[in-house]
């Protein structure tokens, strides 16, 4: 039993192990991506827009924090790393042509490994040197903080496992830039069994930078009382150029039964598109006491024509 449960304990650590995927496209043996609520550190901000014009010169900076939370220190390494998402749309820390030339561009002007001691916060400054033949378009990197200690799972396991956080880069080199998507399979279902009240759309992004998309769904009773909208606080997306991005804007709340009047807005870079649609939402049991009244009705029908 005592062997069973060791090779348990195995198959599941090998199933963690899987974010060494990313790790070894860093370089860094068995590293598994953290967010910004991981015990071990923080990061803020976790991504930077940035607009830049060819022989300009960047400096910006982020921070990062080891909590209270966390009893022990935390030894850290910075690296720069490409950055981009593949055909569906996954993170990818990897050459991507000439989309990854800015990490070239940008200089750690922090020192490259530190101790971070409970509550302890560290500013990290870079710059960015921008090449007077800069290409126009966008230009993606991720500055790479993972630690430095690896951390292994049990004292029979042969796991490592490095936690790291990355601090992407979107920047636009101005100039000859392209902002330009195709908007397509924007839709409403009209009827639902079951389920929540939603839109959805895909993007390509044909340009050569990045755009970003933004989606309001209106949801308002058949009198016109309006039930749901997050026009207000808009869902928002950046899609890279030369991909496509799919995205699904819902309404949690969505009630079981009735008849709604649905407008769905898609903004790419200020071209936008809507649908409007009269949604239907009657579940099965429903459906089938419906049924059964009509057929009632019918054969009661049926009945007094044969009488007569």
């Amino acid at each position: 039993m005592k062997h069973f449960a060791g090779s348990i304990k195995k198959l599941i650590l090998c199933g963690l192990s899987a974010f060494s995927i990313i790790g070894a496209s860093l370089g860094l043996p068995m590293t598994a991506f953290a967010d910004d609520t991981t015990q071990g550190f923080s990061m803020s901000p976790m991504k930077e827009n940035m607009i830049l014009n060819p022989g300009e010169t960047y400096q910006s900076s982020f921070t990062i924090f080891n909590p209270a939370t966390n009893p022990t220190n935390f030894s850290y390494e910075i690296n720069i790393s490409p950055f981009f998402v593949d055909e569906n749309y996954q993170n990818i820390f990897s050459a991507e042509g000439s989309y990854s030339e800015i990490t070239e561009w940008i200089t750690i002007n922090s020192p490259l490994t530190g101790t971070l001691t409970p509550n302890q916060q560290e500013e990290i400054y870079f710059t960015v040197n921008v090449p007077s033949d800069a290409p126009a378009g966008g230009q993606y990197a991720a500055i790479i903080v993972s630690s430095a200690d690896p951390t292994t799972f049990g004292e029979d396991s042969a796991i490592i496992e490095r936690t790291a956080i990355a601090h992407t880069i979107f920047a636009e080199i101005t100039g000859a830039t392209v902002h330009k998507g195709d908007v397509t399979d924007v839709s409403v279902p009209s009827f639902l069994l079951s389920g929540e009240i939603s839109g959805e759309s895909t993007i390509k992004n044909t340009g050569n930078v990045h755009g970003r998309a933004t989606y309001k769904l209106t949801v308002n009773s058949i009198s016109g009382e309006e039930l749901y909208s997050n026009v207000d606080n808009p869902e928002t997306h950046d899609v890279l150029p030369g991909r496509t991005y799919y995205h699904k804007t819902s309404w949690e709340n969505t009630p079981a039964i009735g008849i709604f009047n649905v407008i769905y807005s898609v903004d790419f870079d200020g071209v936008v598109t809507d649908v409007t649609s009269t949604v239907i939402i009657c579940p099965i049991w429903l459906m089938l006491v419906i049924v059964g009244v009509i057929a009632l009705i019918v054969g009661f029908i049926i009945v007094k024509i044969k009488k007569h």
